[in-house]
């Protein structure tokens, strides 16, 4: 299902605005070097971003359904198309963020508006039952856009014992610990830079290090992770501009190579891509080159599974953009722009 012929199957969250109707999906030729087979794979309101179990048989989602919102399952058919399950809706504004655990046992997702983390079990059929712990974040910011806790990324660990939730609101990251039946316990606080707002992260894969993007002062913050009881520290924050960029810009996602070597974020407003080295003994960055995303508000990108290309969303501009990727320098070339998806902001392959 991940490959056939070397074509890896993607899928795209979209603001259902405009033309866009809910979650799209494509094919990515890596023979031809071409994305193909653009089309609606489920139709729902705001699937602003989606994830997908470890065995590629369900896709998880965000979802608005009038004034509720919440979560929901799709199972994933062979061919890519997908199957409503259920879905797991409340009162109030739809999460931001959505994550599983390798087992398809638990999902979690953290709601921007409400400033809460949320844990639900799952089934063998992929079901997603009503809400485990919800568990609410207080305080605020310098920023004016922190007058509140605003949760914006829920992802567990390396090992899977604790859930490491971003709160952009509050300039921290929150460690819970996860028990057997799902529930979120609070274990750490580290506060963070004030006023960085911190968004997205993302693991290096010797699951020592992470590395966090902040919106509001883009930079990616080096960090490392003390597995015995969930807390980590502080190593290096490192811009993603030019020093010579000075007009509006939001951070936006980040990824990393499968080989630790390569971390890579997003910059919206500058419209480009931040590619670094990461240093082997201390897991720091290094700047390597900026790259245009060829577009309006790249919210996000990901690295195929062969990891030889890269697709980025464009969310104001409508397009998808495929890269080439050198696993050897980390550099991006671009191969097509022109890839019109309606406000795509999430971007996630079926796992290799």
């Amino acid at each position: 299902m991940t490959n056939k012929n070397n074509k890896y199957i993607g899928y795209i969250g979209t603001y259902t605005k405009g033309e866009s109707k809910g979650v799209y999906s494509f094919t990515l030729d890596t023979d031809e070097a071409k994305i193909l087979d653009v089309k609606l794979a489920a139709e729902l309101d705001n699937p602003t971003y989606v994830n997908i179990s470890k065995d590629n048989r369900f896709l998880y989602v965000v979802k608005k359904e009038g004034e509720n919102g919440g979560v929901a399952a799709f199972s994933i058919h062979e061919s890519g198309e997908l199957t409503s399950i259920n879905s797991q809706l409340v009162a109030g504004s739809s999460p931001c963020h959505v994550s599983v655990d390798s087992k398809s046992k638990v999902l979690f997702s953290a709601n921007y508006h409400k400033g809460e983390v949320v844990s639900y079990l799952l089934d063998e059929t992929g079901s997603i039952s009503p809400a485990v712990s919800v568990m609410k974040h207080e305080g605020s910011g310098p920023d004016p856009r922190q007058e509140k806790p605003h949760t914006h990324y829920a992802g567990l660990t390396p090992d899977e014992n604790f859930l490491a939730v971003v709160e952009l609101g509050i300039d921290a990251l929150i460690t819970y610990s996860v028990g057997s039946d799902g529930t979120l316990t609070k274990a750490k606080l580290l506060p963070l830079k004030g006023g960085s707002g911190p968004r997205h992260l993302v693991f290096h894969p010797n699951g020592k290090y992470a590395y966090i993007m902040t919106e509001f002062s883009s930079e990616v913050v080096v960090l490392t992770y003390y597995p015995e009881d969930g807390h980590f520290t502080e190593k290096q924050y490192i811009s993603t501009l030019p020093e010579d960029f000075a007009e509006n810009n939001q951070g936006s996602a980040v990824h990393i190579s499968s080989d630790g070597r390569f971390v890579y974020a997003g910059n919206r407003g500058h419209n480009s891509i931040a590619v670094f080295r990461v240093d082997a003994f201390s897991g720091e960055l290094s700047l390597v080159e900026h790259v245009s995303t060829e577009g309006d508000w790249p919210r996000d990108f990901a690295l195929d599974p062969s990891e030889k290309f890269i697709v980025a969303s464009n969310q104001e501009s409508g397009n998808l953009v495929l890269f080439s990727r050198d696993d050897a320098t980390g550099r991006l070339t671009l191969i097509e722009s022109d890839i019109a998806v309606p406000y795509p902001v999430c971007v996630k392959f079926l796992n290799e």
